[in-house]
């Protein structure tokens, strides 16, 4: 009788070239991840650095969200106000405007396809409230601003750009000046040659089910039976670490996107944000890209699967039908989702949990902006 247990062992061969030879495992190769593969070499050269990928490609938010190069709308700014204090709010711009610029530093503007178009924030009519409260706080936004991002004036209004962009019921429009936007297919694809130049090796399509600690390192525990040990690891799995680690304060948040088939004369430049971030739009190509409406059904979407609900499709075609491309009868070419990591709290999750093991995680939907910056900072942490 052929035991059917463990039939998936690991020979010799795997173990002692794939796996045994690293010092050090990174598990997910996404923004955060790839950061710290790449931060533990130049950090220490001799150091064989092993990250361990569940999808064939980075899968969670890092190659599907928007590309927004933000680091905060009004509205978004001003309810984290209301939430928490002052100086962590714009502690938390001012990193993510760092980790910006090092992004740019790191990739390159080429590589990124990086356009410094500007961010707008959208008010519909029956948003006047809203509009009056960010119009009185421009002038301090701004002070605070100008010493993050070197700008005299990130935010003002820009209403006279409402009939170029074609919207339809939209009275008011905030631009933040210093935001752009990239590709991040092409800089995820850029991250990774950069992380096999450095000589990181990365393995694909292995799902770790389990993490243990112990007083010589890490042990993995793999979904095909097999343990694998390591002297060191970093947990970068953002939406995903509570499969792994259920005590942390990181919870998952799946976002819905669409994109449009090409629309001749496009009149969409620059990157968009209504409602508190919780909608966003840009032009792609020469197509559309919109997505969010999770704050319409926030318990179903707080989950880590990909998929796709009809209430927050219909919303994100009413909006684009309705509102952005007005009678044009637009559909969506195709539809996608990403897995956000958030919690009580916007700041990352970057911990020491024991000697051996660092935790840098929740992300807060601003993973482009800060994740190059935490990705480093984890590095630094597990071997400073």
């Amino acid at each position: 009788m052929i035991l059917q247990q463990n039939i998936n062992r690991l020979s010799y061969w795997e173990r002692s070239v794939f796996f045994d030879d690293f010092q050090t495992v990174v598990l997910g190769s996404g923004i955060v991840g790839l950061n710290a593969a790449l931060h533990l070499r130049k950090l220490d050269p001799s150091r064989k650095v092993l990250v361990i990928e569940r999808g064939a490609i980075p899968s969670g938010a890092s190659t599907k969200n928007a590309g927004f190069a933000c680091y905060g709308s009004m509205t978004e700014l001003l309810d984290d106000l209301k939430k928490i204090d002052e100086a962590t709010v714009w502690g938390l711009v001012e990193r993510r405007f760092l980790g910006l610029q090092r992004l740019r530093e790191k990739i390159g503007d080429d590589y990124l396809r990086y356009e410094g178009l500007g961010g707008y924030e959208l008010f519909r009519a029956d948003e006047s409230d809203i509009f009056q409260e960010c119009q009185e706080y421009i002038p301090a936004f701004n002070k605070m601003a100008r010493s993050i991002t070197g700008l005299t004036e990130t935010y003002r209004v820009t209403d006279e750009k409402i009939s170029d962009f074609g919207f339809k019921g939209v009275e008011h429009l905030i631009l933040n000046a210093g935001e752009g936007q990239i590709n991040t297919g092409y800089m995820m694809q850029r991250l990774l040659q950069l992380a096999n130049e450095a000589g990181v090796q990365i393995i694909n399509g292995l799902e770790i089910k389990q993490i243990e600690p112990d007083q010589e390192g890490i042990t993995l525990h793999t979904q095909d039976d097999w343990s694998l040990h390591f002297e060191q690891c970093i947990v970068a799995t953002n939406g995903f670490a509570k499969q792994l680690l259920p005590d942390l304060d990181v919870s998952p948040a799946r976002n819905q996107v669409l994109i449009s088939p090409r629309i001749p004369n496009l009149p969409i430049v620059g990157s968009f944000h209504y409602d508190r971030g919780y909608y966003y739009f840009r032009n792609i190509d020469g197509r559309l890209l919109l997505g969010g409406g999770r704050n319409l059904a926030l318990v179903e979407e707080q989950t880590d699967a990909f998929g796709h609900t009809e209430l927050i499709q219909k919303a994100l075609l009413q909006l684009l039908n309705e509102v952005i491309l007005p009678g044009q009868n637009i559909p969506a070419e195709s539809w996608w989702s990403g897995i956000m990591g958030l919690g009580e709290r916007k700041v990352p999750i970057l911990q020491k949990i024991s000697p051996n093991l660092v935790v840098a995680v929740r992300m807060g939907g601003m993973g482009v902006a800060i994740g190059t910056l935490v990705g480093e900072e984890a590095a630094e942490l597990l071997i400073g």
